[in-house]
């Protein structure tokens, strides 16, 4: 018989046989499933070796597929960051998401990807645009349908929006209204979340597969460093929102992650195919001038090094200076979009956000840092990198952008009639 608490609730049982229950299809985790090795630092972990060899596998298979897709250019980059941004939302909209009202509601999950869809539209119609306007520049029909497209987006994503938030309204069911105006204001937070970041990483990717590569491989670097750090050496806790995490770890991963952004910083930035920016949507090998940052300087080593020394003088990229401070960010500030993150899985009682990948969880869970690395690294660029002064190519862009073929025609020839009169009168 058990025994009544007096609370007037459902009385349950207690001791260390109680069975914790689970809610079936959850990520849920109760709350004391993880005192069974009772420390939660992983060198106290009695499972960490079987955990560390799935980790791995699924790192090795990441890192490969990753590789692949860089080699094979930006579109497939694109399309990469595409297919993650799918799956974040879809991790995110199952977050909230209730069965039991879900069935009351035909198509309102249709509705939460219309707005996905359409956000996607304005951002990469945004983005891509003139792109896309350079692509087709040899071909007049496709320039001018392109054009078109191109001046009437806007209007296209507002109606396209206008459109989901009319069924929105039409749906609204009594006794209902509370989830669904709290599943609208949840969709339009994730489309926040995940197209902030996708925005800026798209903007990296065709300013140069250098800057979205270099930060991208810092987090996995600062990740995997961590872990091996804080699996080996980790003794002192670092935040009590994420308690697997150390000092040791964080230190470790820190120095791991600078030296890395200087060293490969060197490697990358010898590839034109990673260093010259993607001005149309081809596929094609890319050459270009590297500029500056990525042509070498050359320094002489002192002569007091001894003669068994191999080198005599280094060369070091300019862009490897800044990869220091890129490295620092994805070192110290970056780890805390991932404590933000696990702070919201605690607020919501789940381990992780998915388990498409096996020993990390879901895509989401390994997005965290990328997030809050990729806007940096958009800014750092724009900032510090980027020629503010006008130059031939921003202005060929703004008059590929704003005019029509028949205004480009006639501005060719009035600049044609200013140059020739120039010369005449100079002679």
């Amino acid at each position: 018989m058990q025994k009544d608490t007096g609370s007037g609730g459902p009385s349950t049982p207690s001791g260390p046989t109680a069975r914790l229950r689970r809610r079936r299809g959850s990520n849920e985790v109760p709350p004391d499933v993880d005192k069974a090795n009772g420390n939660h630092l992983l060198v106290n972990d009695s499972n960490k070796y079987k955990s560390m060899l799935i980790r791995a596998y699924s790192t090795f298979w990441m890192i490969g597929g990753f590789a692949l897709i860089i080699y094979m250019g930006h579109l497939y980059i694109w399309a990469m960051v595409v297919v993650i941004q799918i799956y974040m939302a879809k991790e995110l909209f199952n977050l909230l998401r209730r069965a039991h009202e879900d069935r009351r509601l035909p198509g309102f999950r249709i509705l939460n990807w219309h707005f996905f869809f359409t956000a996607m539209l304005f951002v990469y119609g945004r983005i891509l645009s003139q792109r896309l306007v350079n692509t087709v520049t040899t071909d007049k029909f496709l320039y001018k349908l392109v054009g078109r497209l191109i001046k009437y987006h806007m209007v296209t994503c507002y109606f396209s929006y206008i459109a989901g938030f009319m069924w929105f309204i039409l749906t609204l069911k009594k006794k209902m209204y509370k989830y669904q105006f709290g599943q609208y204001a949840w969709t339009h937070m994730i489309l926040i979340v995940v197209f902030t970041q996708s925005s800026f990483t798209v903007a990296n990717i065709f300013e140069g597969i250098f800057w979205f590569l270099l930060p991208a491989s810092l987090i996995v670097i600062n990740d995997i460093a961590a872990y091996i750090c804080g699996f080996f050496f980790g003794k002192t806790p670092l935040i009590k929102i994420s308690p697997k995490k150390t000092w040791e770890g964080f230190i470790g991963a820190s120095v791991a992650t600078v030296i890395s952004a200087f060293v490969l910083a060197n490697i990358l930035g010898r590839f034109q195919w990673l260093t010259c920016p993607r001005k149309d949507l081809s596929t094609g090998w890319l050459h270009c001038d590297p500029g500056p940052l990525f042509k070498p300087e050359y320094y002489t080593l002192p002569e007091w090094l001894p003669e068994w020394f191999p080198w005599r003088e280094i060369s070091i990229l300019p862009v490897q200076w800044h990869a220091l401070a890129i490295g620092l960010f994805a070192s110290i500030i970056a780890p805390f979009g991932g404590f933000f993150a696990s702070g919201f899985k605690r607020a919501f009682k789940i381990k992780d956000f998915g388990d498409s990948i096996p020993g990390h969880g879901g895509i989401t869970d390994r997005m965290d840092c990328q997030m809050v690395m990729a806007v940096f690294a958009y800014i750092y660029h724009q900032s510090f990198i980027v020629q503010q002064s006008l130059s031939i190519e921003m202005i060929m862009d703004q008059i590929l952008m704003n005019l029509s073929f028949e205004e480009q025609q006639a501005l060719y020839a009035r600049l044609g009639q200013i140059i020739l009169d120039k010369t005449y009168g100079e002679s």
